[in-house]
Parts: structure tokens; sequence; C-alpha cells
């Protein structure tokens, strides 16, 4: 693939990218703590912490879309926390809230992505943990679980982490030169539940189906879902990434989204056959979803 990508087509590709009943809240979960990773660079990684509520069973790395922040998610990591997972959410150098984003120009800002990525996971105790994500923070996770993308210029080695032994990707980009394409998706290799909605239509775009490339692409194994949620758009109308946008909030439909991912949770970060038959039985169409399996 040709790695020359302009500030402008690279921005335009960022911002493209990011992006049941209602759960009962068992808890107040506790504010975030904000902790530095020190990177090999010389940058810090600042991280924001989700603690789980009650006894912690596994831990989420959770990328935010493009310009987006971790805090902008927390109707996402409420369900996640609730039910014993911590989440870590890195400020990546491409949000418009972090104060060094004129400082990375075109694929600088993927490179300074990945660099978090492998700066954060180095302070994850225990043998597994979840990679997660929202819009080009999907393509991140995707690539934790064996993805491909493009490696710019100064990186080098795998993406791969054998310790993520799941993905969950929401709205992840379909093909979108350098950065990806099918060929690159192909290269998944754990379990993943991918997310998108029928109103997720990317600029330019003709539809929202380039969204479940990664779930098109990989290798059928029977523990790759792709769900698509009627009528949602890639923001579940600012109730994740964009608070600002005026909505409505599709707070039912995170939810069920969220509510699904914990199904997942439960199957395959701790191997409970009887949820991956529930999910499996969920397989097919109902009112509101469309929930699918490879």
């Amino acid at each position: 693939m040709n790695h020359d990508l302009s500030r402008r087509s690279l921005l335009g590709a960022a911002l493209a990218l990011g992006a049941t009943a209602r759960i009962p809240a068992l808890a107040s979960p506790s504010a975030p703590a904000v902790f530095d990773v020190a990177l090999p660079s010389g940058r810090v990684c600042r991280t924001w912490r989700y603690d789980a509520v009650g006894q912690q069973r596994g831990t989420v790395l959770f990328g935010h879309g493009a310009a987006s922040a971790p805090w902008k998610y927390e109707a996402l990591f409420k369900p996640w926390t609730q039910a014993g997972y911590r989440v870590l959410a890195p400020l990546h150098v491409d949000s418009t809230d972090h104060p060094d984003r004129a400082k990375f120009v075109g694929l600088e800002s993927w490179a300074a992505r990945i660099e978090d990525m492998r700066g954060v996971t180095a302070t994850i105790e225990g043998k597994h943990y979840v990679a997660a994500g929202h819009s080009y923070g999907g393509l991140a996770a995707l690539a934790l679980g064996g993805a491909r993308p493009m490696l710019p210029d100064g990186v080098a080695g795998t993406l791969r982490d054998p310790r993520a032994k799941l993905v969950l990707a929401f709205s992840p980009p379909g093909a979108m030169a350098p950065l990806i394409d099918a060929a690159g998706y192909a290269g998944l290799a754990v379990p993943a539940l991918i997310q998108t909605g029928t109103a997720d239509i990317p600029p330019g775009a003709d539809g929202w189906n380039s969204h479940l490339l990664a779930f098109e692409s990989a290798a059928k194994t029977g523990e790759r879902f792709g769900l698509v949620l009627d009528g949602v758009d890639h923001y579940f109308g600012g109730a994740i990434c964009r608070p600002e946008l005026p909505g409505p909030k599709q707070l039912a439909q995170l939810d069920r989204a969220a509510a699904l991912s914990l199904v997942m949770l439960r199957g395959w970060m701790h191997d409970d056959a009887a949820a991956r038959d529930h999910l499996a039985a969920l397989v097919g169409e109902r009112p509101g979803e469309t929930l699918m399996r490879r």
C-alpha cells in the first residue's frame, strides 16, 4: 500500500473513524483515576482507569474514536465496570482534548496510538485482557487481536498481542487506504463481536455495511459475531464519542450492544459454555437487530 498520506486526507479518514432494556445500577461506580504511562519516545500517555464494582473479573483496554476522549464513553463503560471489569482508556494524541494534538501530523498520530497501546498494555497484570474500541479505536483493538493494519514509518514489529483474548469492536472502519483493507482484517485471530447500525454510514459511502469488513474477512471459526442495530448511527445519537450532538441519544440500543458484549465476555473471557450457547441462540433477526455468526 502507498504509505504517503497527507495531513488533510488522514484527518478526513480519522473523522470517518471516530466511532435490551437499561441495565440496572448495582452500585455507584467511583470516579475514574487518571495516571500517566511513560513511553520510550519520552511522551507520557495519560490514561483513565474506571475500576470494577466489586470483585474484579478482568481488564478491558478501550480505544476512543478519532478526535474523541475516554470520558465520552462512560455510558458504555458503566455496564462493564458493574459486571466486574476494570476499563483502561488512554487519551490519544488525535483527540481534540489532547494538548499536543497539533504536533502530530498525518500518520504520526497512528504511530502515537500504537506506542500508547504498547505502553498501556505493558501495565496490565494478568494473563489476558479484552481489546475494545470504537471507530479508530476499534481498528486498534482488532489489530491487537491479529488484524494487520499498515505500520507507519519508524514502527516495527507486530501489533498482535497474545494476551488480547477477544475483541469488542464498535463501528470499526471498512477498507481505508493506506491503513487497512480486507486482507489486513483477515488476520484477526481471536473471537470478536463487531457492531454497526443501519444509520452508521461513513461520509461518501453508499451504506453502513463497510463497518462489517473485519467480520466478513476473518476466517470462519464460529467465534466471530456481527451485530447490526436498526437505526443506530456512528455515535448512538451522541451517547458515545460526541456528546455534543443534539440526539436523541440511543441509550437503549447502546445498552443492548453492551449486554451482548457482556455475554461475549462471559463466554470467551471466562470460558462459560452456557454463555456461548446463549449468544449462539440469539443469532438471527429480531425486532431492532440482526446478529450474525461466522
